[in-house]
């Protein structure tokens, strides 16, 4: 972002270096460690938006539009920036920084020619781009070396209370590599991860740990993977479980694979899907929904501007587009945590330009403002808003529009975007988990079927495939589980009573699991009826998710491991017999 500051003021065109480090910052927002296609889709469309709706402002500014235009115009595309943003992870910073930018464009001072504001944000998120094109190694590569390592820790944590845990760790390190290929890719050492996942999946249901030197096995693939060269042999252990004996096929299998040997995994080749898929179409019912609740929020802020005269009228869009935000956690906590922060970062900015207005000190500033967002974005959305706060601030200063002493005002604005967002956007739309939870469990519930049907059918060979889908949507199930507990009632109280049944599921996946090594290496012929009791519960699940009926019973978590002479399917019929229990 210092750069095209620096060369706005070298130049003596601050206001299209402003306009241009506006672009660089909201396209590092969007920069991912990926290949060049995925990194490309992701800063353009982003970009794109951005600078799309800077263009709809400044053109409401340049024609001296009215309150009642500019405002229909807004609330017209807060409701397009709501419905793109519930289509999922791209279309939500699209969303998000289509409304942004076009709040921004309506009241910031214009370039002399004011339609240049949009190619220089242009200009500067292209600067980010070619920064990124530096020669690195493969981030697939890298991704595929965390799987393996988080896969060597859950084998280590097998038997102990942090196993559950690292399954989930081990989790996101896999949806990461599958968001880094395409439809198009398939990398055998990544569908060898796969299929040592599931049987370690089937060792932390059955509570079985297994030899040190065997946990440390994927440690040691990872840094083959890594390095492309070292042979990586597996100890011989004797595995003495089916569960154990599928571990010790997957394990040999990956070491083949990673050492360039061609090797039968077991899988199917179908690639992984695409991570880039509509969650929701555009015009569907949950997407409309949303852009409704965004626009009906910007209505009223810009309604309150209109008629109260806010010295910075963008301030108020702007802050509720951020807060307003389905994939960013609790609205709830996002309202509290943006009106704190902006005090604070109203009040160091406020200090900063009481000692120095120079152009110089202030580029310095912003520029390390933004330096410091991602980790302060990592850390908390609180402290996300104390460093952005004086980066906003700073530009506008630089822009030539404010003094210090018109920075307290945007304290107000910030509290009345948020009780707008609290008021009209939350309470009156309340985010329960039948909008959120639910869906996902529902989702969870038929991959697992899908998932059980291929293990206890005829061979499946896409089973791992599927198993991969069920604990994604069971991912996504327990995220917004826990967004739901951050929420106050009834929300938080909702939200907790559905943690038992997203616990269950999870365990259920591993049942299935160890059920598969119990077939393919213990020799046990799959039950009809343990398999219909799983499939009946499975659905009743289902039905009591469209219904919006939690259910009530007490699952105790077990604490011995599992009998192999047992099946694997028939405890976890129980248990879920049990939970669905009234």
């Amino acid at each position: 972002m210092a750069t095209p500051l620096t060369a706005g003021l070298l130049a003596h065109r601050l206001d299209l270096g402003v306009f241009a480090g506006l672009g660089a910052m909201h396209a590092t927002m969007n920069d991912r460690d990926e290949s060049i296609g995925l990194r490309t889709a992701r800063i353009g469309t982003a970009v794109l938006a951005s600078a799309l709706g800077m263009l709809i402002g400044t053109a409401l500014q340049h024609a001296h539009a009215d309150a009642t235009t500019l405002g229909t115009a807004l609330t017209a595309t807060a409701f397009a920036s709501g419905v793109l943003s519930a289509t999922g992870p791209r279309g939500s910073a699209a969303g998000m920084l289509l409304l942004v930018s076009a709040a921004l464009g309506s009241g910031m001072p214009l370039p002399q020619l004011w339609w240049a504001a949009a190619p220089m944000m242009l200009a500067g998120a292209a600067f980010v781009f070619v920064l990124g094109l530096r020669p690195t190694s493969d981030p697939r590569t890298r991704a595929l070396a965390a799987a393996y390592e988080a896969l060597a820790r859950m084998l280590a944590d097998l038997g102990t209370p942090q196993g559950a845990a690292s399954r989930q760790v081990l989790t996101a390190r896999l949806n990461q590599v599958q968001d880094l290929m395409t439809k198009q890719e398939t990398d055998p050492r990544y569908a060898a991860v796969l299929a040592a996942t599931e049987a370690a999946t089937g060792l932390l249901w059955a509570l079985r740990p297994v030899p040190p030197e065997v946990a440390d096995v994927p440690a040691r693939l990872a840094r083959a993977v890594e390095d492309d060269s070292t042979e990586v042999t597996v100890p011989d252990w004797r595995p003495d479980t089916p569960a154990r004996q599928a571990l010790d096929v997957a394990l040999r299998a990956a070491a083949d694979t990673v050492a360039g040997r061609d090797t039968a995994l077991g899988t199917a080749p179908a690639p992984p899907p695409d991570p880039w898929h509509l969650r929701a179409r555009l015009l569907s019912r949950g997407s409309v929904r949303y852009g409704l609740r965004v626009a009906l929020c910007i209505a009223i802020g810009q309604a309150v501007s209109a008629n109260y005269q806010l010295s910075k009228s963008y301030w108020l869009p702007m802050t509720i587009a951020f807060v307003l935000k389905p994939d960013l956690g609790s609205v709830f906590l996002r309202a509290v945590s943006r009106s704190v922060g902006t005090v604070l970062g109203v009040a160091l900015t406020a200090i900063v330009v009481g000692v120095t207005t120079n152009e110089w000190i202030l580029t310095a500033v912003a520029a390390l403002c933004v330096a410091l967002l991602p980790y302060a974005t990592a850390a908390h959305y609180g402290l996300n808003t104390v460093v952005i706060t004086p980066m906003a601030l700073v530009l506008i200063q630089l822009g030539g529009q404010s003094s210090a002493a018109e920075f307290w005002p945007r304290v107000l604005d910030t509290a009345l975007a948020s009780a707008i967002v609290l008021l009209f956007g939350y309470l009156l739309w309340p985010e329960r988990p039948r909008h959120r939870i639910e869906p996902r469990l529902i989702e969870a519930t038929t991959t697992l079927k899908s998932y059980l049907d291929a293990t206890t059918g005829h061979g499946d060979q896409s089973q791992v495939w599927l198993r991969r889908t069920a604990y994604r949507s069971l991912a996504d199930a327990r995220h917004e589980v826990q967004q739901g507990l951050a929420e106050p009632p009834p929300t938080g109280r909702l939200a907790e009573q559905w943690l038992p049944a997203t616990a269950a599921l999870e365990r259920l996946g591993g049942a299935v699991a160890a059920y598969a090594a119990q077939i393919r290496y213990g020799g046990r012929v799959p039950d009809p009826a343990e398999v219909d009791r799983v499939r009946r519960a499975l659905d009743d699940l289902t039905t009591a998710a469209r219904n919006h009926r939690p259910p009530t019973g007490a699952t105790p978590r077990p604490t011995k491991p599992h009998d192999p002479t047992r099946s694997a399917l028939g405890r976890a019929a129980d248990e879920l017999e049990v939970l669905l229990t009234k």
